[in-house]
Protein backbone atom coordinates (compact mmCIF):
# COMPACT_ATOMS: atom_id res chain seq x y z
CA UNK A 1 0.00 0.00 0.00
CA UNK A 2 0.96 3.51 -1.04
CA UNK A 3 0.23 6.40 1.39
CA UNK A 4 0.04 9.94 0.30
CA UNK A 5 2.68 12.34 1.12
CA UNK A 6 0.94 15.81 2.46
CA UNK A 7 2.51 17.92 -0.61
CA UNK A 8 1.40 15.68 -2.82
CA UNK A 9 -2.64 15.64 -1.66
CA UNK A 10 -3.97 18.23 -4.27
CA UNK A 11 -7.51 16.75 -4.80
CA UNK A 12 -9.08 17.63 -1.10
CA UNK A 13 -7.60 19.37 2.28
CA UNK A 14 -4.37 18.37 3.58
CA UNK A 15 -4.47 15.60 6.32
CA UNK A 16 -4.76 16.16 9.52
CA UNK A 17 -3.02 13.44 10.94
CA UNK A 18 0.89 13.29 9.53
CA UNK A 19 2.23 10.98 7.03
CA UNK A 20 4.42 9.34 9.39
CA UNK A 21 1.55 8.33 11.66
CA UNK A 22 -1.00 7.66 9.05
CA UNK A 23 1.94 5.44 7.52
CA UNK A 24 1.86 3.52 11.18
CA UNK A 25 -1.77 3.36 11.60
CA UNK A 26 -1.76 1.40 7.79
CA UNK A 27 0.91 -1.22 8.57
CA UNK A 28 -1.21 -1.55 11.80
CA UNK A 29 -4.29 -2.89 9.90
CA UNK A 30 -4.62 -6.76 9.55
CA UNK A 31 -5.23 -6.96 5.71
CA UNK A 32 -1.51 -4.85 5.03
CA UNK A 33 1.36 -6.71 4.61
CA UNK A 34 3.80 -4.02 3.34
CA UNK A 35 2.91 -0.18 3.04
CA UNK A 36 5.28 2.75 2.64
CA UNK A 37 4.75 6.37 1.71
CA UNK A 38 4.52 7.96 -1.74
CA UNK A 39 7.68 9.10 -3.39
CA UNK A 40 8.18 13.00 -3.88
CA UNK A 41 8.93 13.91 -7.15
CA UNK A 42 8.03 9.82 -8.79
CA UNK A 43 4.38 8.78 -8.23
CA UNK A 44 5.18 5.61 -9.83
CA UNK A 45 8.81 4.54 -8.05
CA UNK A 46 6.74 2.58 -5.57
CA UNK A 47 4.67 0.74 -7.75
CA UNK A 48 7.78 -0.07 -9.88
CA UNK A 49 9.60 -1.58 -6.58
CA UNK A 50 6.27 -3.18 -5.15
CA UNK A 51 5.40 -4.79 -8.61
CA UNK A 52 1.89 -4.74 -7.35
CA UNK A 53 -0.87 -7.16 -9.81
CA UNK A 54 -3.64 -4.49 -8.96
CA UNK A 55 -4.18 -1.02 -7.41
CA UNK A 56 -7.00 0.13 -6.27
CA UNK A 57 -7.62 4.04 -6.14
CA UNK A 58 -9.90 5.02 -3.93
CA UNK A 59 -13.38 6.80 -4.82
CA UNK A 60 -11.46 10.51 -4.38
CA UNK A 61 -8.74 10.05 -6.46
CA UNK A 62 -8.46 12.65 -9.08
CA UNK A 63 -7.86 10.00 -11.81
CA UNK A 64 -10.08 7.74 -13.59
CA UNK A 65 -8.73 3.81 -13.34
CA UNK A 66 -8.24 3.59 -17.75
CA UNK A 67 -6.18 6.35 -17.54
CA UNK A 68 -3.99 5.62 -14.78
CA UNK A 69 -3.45 1.85 -16.36
CA UNK A 70 -2.51 3.62 -19.91
CA UNK A 71 -0.24 5.94 -17.80
CA UNK A 72 1.04 2.18 -15.73
CA UNK A 73 1.76 1.03 -19.48
CA UNK A 74 3.88 4.35 -20.60
CA UNK A 75 5.99 2.97 -17.75
CA UNK A 76 6.26 -0.35 -19.09
CA UNK A 77 4.04 -1.96 -16.30
CA UNK A 78 0.93 -3.64 -16.83
CA UNK A 79 -1.01 -3.56 -13.80
CA UNK A 80 -4.89 -3.54 -13.29
CA UNK A 81 -6.43 -0.61 -11.51
CA UNK A 82 -9.50 -0.26 -10.05
CA UNK A 83 -11.46 2.05 -8.07
CA UNK A 84 -13.26 1.71 -4.67
CA UNK A 85 -16.96 2.71 -3.96
CA UNK A 86 -17.91 5.60 -1.30
CA UNK A 87 -18.15 3.74 2.10
CA UNK A 88 -21.51 4.85 3.55
CA UNK A 89 -21.07 8.15 5.44
CA UNK A 90 -20.18 7.94 8.82
CA UNK A 91 -19.43 9.96 11.56
CA UNK A 92 -16.34 8.71 12.41
CA UNK A 93 -15.48 7.72 8.21
CA UNK A 94 -12.85 11.17 8.12
CA UNK A 95 -9.95 12.39 10.26
CA UNK A 96 -11.51 15.99 10.18
CA UNK A 97 -14.66 14.57 11.37
CA UNK A 98 -13.11 12.92 14.22
CA UNK A 99 -11.21 16.16 14.94
CA UNK A 100 -14.36 17.98 15.21
CA UNK A 101 -16.36 15.42 17.21
CA UNK A 102 -13.38 15.74 20.11
CA UNK A 103 -13.26 19.70 20.18
CA UNK A 104 -17.07 19.72 20.03
CA UNK A 105 -17.47 17.11 23.28
CA UNK A 106 -15.13 19.29 24.81
CA UNK A 107 -16.62 22.63 24.44
CA UNK A 108 -14.70 24.03 22.19
CA UNK A 109 -16.01 26.61 19.92
CA UNK A 110 -14.56 28.07 16.77
CA UNK A 111 -14.94 31.67 16.32
CA UNK A 112 -14.72 32.95 13.05
CA UNK A 113 -10.94 34.31 14.12
CA UNK A 114 -10.00 31.10 14.19
CA UNK A 115 -9.68 30.50 10.76
CA UNK A 116 -9.74 27.11 10.51
CA UNK A 117 -10.43 25.53 6.99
Amino acid sequence: MIVAREQNVKHKPKPIIPEDQRLAMVLGLKPVDHAVLGDLTDMFRPIRELKPDIITIGFNQRFSPESLEAELKNQGLDIRVVRTGQFEDCEFCSSRRIIDRALLLRGYVPSTEDNIP
